[in-house]
């Protein structure tokens, strides 16, 4: 059985205009060459900095941008080559979730208004009644209630508008949801639960999601595999649990170690990089990671290093990973019966002052 979706030396330089006659300069190499794969009901998350291409990538696969090469098959049909009509149709199949819910909703329009019209669009309910009766039955699915299709999205919390786009994207029955940081305007309390109800709905409806997000720690609990993003390029992939057991990219590694602990006992042997991320107009030669890397050898100035799959469906774009020491792990503070018992002293006075207090 083919995947859901497979994408293969996906790339995106964006022309880079100077002068009064708007000259072509360069180019900035936003995405260069990425391959990847879904499957139905999975979900894979794109992962990597600020600028390292993850969103534009999942706007590629949406043809919401037009690629410089490449190929995007979805359900085995090359979007690519399909005519804008044809499109149309097929995004019905295909929905996003933006990271700013206030920035997606129409403010003019009401929430009957904005979950009915993807109906109408797509035929799926042609009466009046059909379209209220569909978007009472999408805003319960979401945790909200019927009667709120009456309000405007400035009535709402950021929680409950992150809620009205997913209940707007799962409107035309979906099979692929691109989710571009769905939780990182939220607070943590409410990014669990939008995560939670993403899960649920996955398993309810079999959707298969493409997450990209900075924030490691809320990729862990709803990724199947992970899809590491390095400056335009795939420099690791790996399901969730390997990825986080067993990092072998340098800078997979300097991603984890930077996750914070819940534990304020336990300390963490930092992986840190050095230097700014180079200018995706002018990118490094070699492997593009070599100039932050302390592991770099002479061959990586030059060598373009290709990700080779170990036949476990861990590939890292690093000829040399096995070479390199453990990745840093967990370790025991020191002085930490000290700290735990400065913290049990901690604890005891904040609950006698609460006593005390009533």
């Amino acid at each position: 059985m083919s995947p859901l979706l497979e994408v293969a030396g996906l790339t995106k330089h964006f022309p880079v205009r100077r002068g009064a006659f708007g000259l072509v300069s360069g180019h900035v190499r936003a995405v260069d060459g990425v391959d990847f794969h879904l499957e139905q009901g999975e979900t894979l998350a794109i992962v990597g900095e600020s600028g390292c291409g993850k969103s534009t990538v999942g706007r590629l696969v949406l043809r919401l941008l037009k690629p410089t090469a490449g190929q995007v098959r979805f359900e085995g049909e090359d979007l690519l080559a399909l005519s804008d009509e044809a499109m149309r149709a097929r995004r019905q199949r295909m929905q996003v979730i933006f990271q700013d819910p206030y920035a997606s909703l129409n403010p003019r329009m009401t929430v009957g208004a904005m979950l009915g019209e993807p109906l109408m669009l797509h035929g799926l309910a042609r009466t009046e009644a059909a379209r209220r009766a569909r978007v009472g039955e999408l805003l319960e699915l979401v945790g909200l209630r019927p009667d709120h299709a009456r309000r405007y999205p400035h009535e709402f919390s950021g929680g409950q508008r992150q809620r009205l786009a997913i209940a707007r994207a799962l409107a035309v029955e979906p099979r692929l949801i691109v989710a571009d940081e769905p939780v990182s305007a939220l607070d943590v309390s409410i990014q669990a639960q939008v995560i939670n109800l993403m899960r649920s709905l996955q398993q309810r409806f079999g959707l298969a999601y493409i997450f990209i997000s900075h924030d490691l720690a809320v990729v862990k609990h709803i990724a199947d595999r992970i899809a590491v993003m390095y400056l335009g390029k795939i420099v690791e992939t790996a399901t969730t649990e390997e990825l986080f057991r067993s990092p072998r990219h340098p800078y997979t590694r300097a991603l984890l170690s930077a996750v914070p602990l819940p534990d304020p006992t336990a300390v963490r042997d930092r992986a840190l990089l050095e230097g700014d991320i180079p200018s995706a107009m002018n990118p490094p030669s070699g492997c593009r990671f070599h100039t932050r890397c302390c592991f770099a050898r002479e061959a990586c100035r030059h060598d373009v290093p290709v990700l080779a799959d170990d036949g476990t469906d861990h590939a890292t774009a690093c000829p040399y990973w096995a070479e390199f020491p453990p990745a840093p792990v967990l370790a025991e503070a020191r002085g930490q019966d000290q700290d735990r018992t400065r913290l049990e002293r901690l604890q005891a006075a904040f609950v006698s002052a609460q006593r005390e207090a009533s």
